[in-house]
């Protein structure tokens, strides 16, 4: 326990003493990690919208122009119901149709409350069978007088994989990178605190002193830094997506099939991985600063 603390102290007074190293380390782990965590934010994001969009994935929405009438919309649910490959077809208006995207917006909706008019239109839901007959039915469908458009993710899913799939390949190197480089940042800091205690170092080493206690507080310095930066990192993005999904407009968000990735979610897993990577970066380069001073 007394070596613990005396490691905490000399720890600390070595972060004091190099004021400017480390807050150089600091500022350069902390604009790393707001980096990986935007691209954390759009991940998280696309992945959410994706395994919603997959939900839907075995039904059509058939949307109705204005001018269909009640009479006339049950009249294309018999047709449809008749075609094969349908399970069953439902008649969903436009107010159900709000509701159900505020439901799944969740903390959110009030962005849809904004709107001045309901801009979703009345629509017949068809639940599949089986996804194989969807491209039949949709061009059976599209022949029918009195709809708008017809609503069918599956060109869309396979887009937004392909997207998904390609930005995690992107992310996973650029995080690479960025790791690398703060990694190479901490160990030179830490270096230069070693080399200015090399003397010190020397004579601990002569009166018997392992190697470990000698590494402790450069370790400890380190890992200090990437808590620090972790937190102010977590916080940042924290305000920036609470900022960011209020303000984006309805416009904007009526892009989404699904509402944004709550902010708590968000934050708590967030601020997990940052504390990792913190962690992780600062303990490595001072591990990786102290070999060439004390070996392995």
């Amino acid at each position: 326990m007394t070596s613990l603390k005396a490691t905490l102290r000399q720890a600390f007074s070595q972060i004091n003493r190099n004021k400017m190293m480390t807050t150089a380390s600091l500022f350069s782990i902390t604009a790393i990690l707001l980096v990986l965590g935007i691209f954390f934010v759009v991940i998280v994001n696309i992945n959410s919208m994706s395994q919603d969009i997959k939900r839907d994935f075995d039904q059509i929405q058939v949307n109705l122009y204005d001018s269909v009438t009640a009479e006339q919309s049950a009249d294309m649910m018999n047709q449809i119901n008749a075609m094969q490959g349908v399970a069953d077809v439902a008649y969903q208006t436009r107010e159900t149709a709000l509701e159900n995207w505020k439901e799944k917006w969740g903390e959110n909706a009030d962005l849809l409350d904004r709107m001045p008019t309901n801009p979703l239109p009345n629509a017949i839901l068809i639940n599949l069978t089986d996804i194989a007959y969807a491209k039949t039915i949709v061009a059976a469908v599209s022949k029918i007088n009195g709809i708008e458009n017809i609503s069918y993710s599956q060109d869309t899913v396979d887009k937004l994989l392909r997207l998904t799939r390609m930005i995690q390949i992107v992310s996973l190197v650029v995080i690479i990178v960025l790791v690398a480089i703060s990694i190479t940042v901490v160990s030179n800091t830490i270096k230069l605190t070693v080399l200015a205690r090399e003397r010190e170092i020397v004579i601990m080493r002569y009166i018997g002193a392992t190697n470990w206690f000698i590494r402790g507080p450069f370790l400890l310095e380190g890992i200090v830094i990437g808590v620090i930066a972790a937190v102010i990192s977590a916080a940042a993005i924290g305000f920036l997506y609470y900022y960011a999904v209020g303000h984006l407009g309805v416009d904007f968000a009526l892009l989404m099939p699904t509402g944004f990735v709550p902010l708590p979610f968000l934050i708590e897993n967030l601020f997990i991985i940052f504390v990792a990577l913190g962690v992780s970066i600062g303990a490595c380069g001072s591990i990786i600063s102290m070999r060439r001073f004390l070996g392995r």
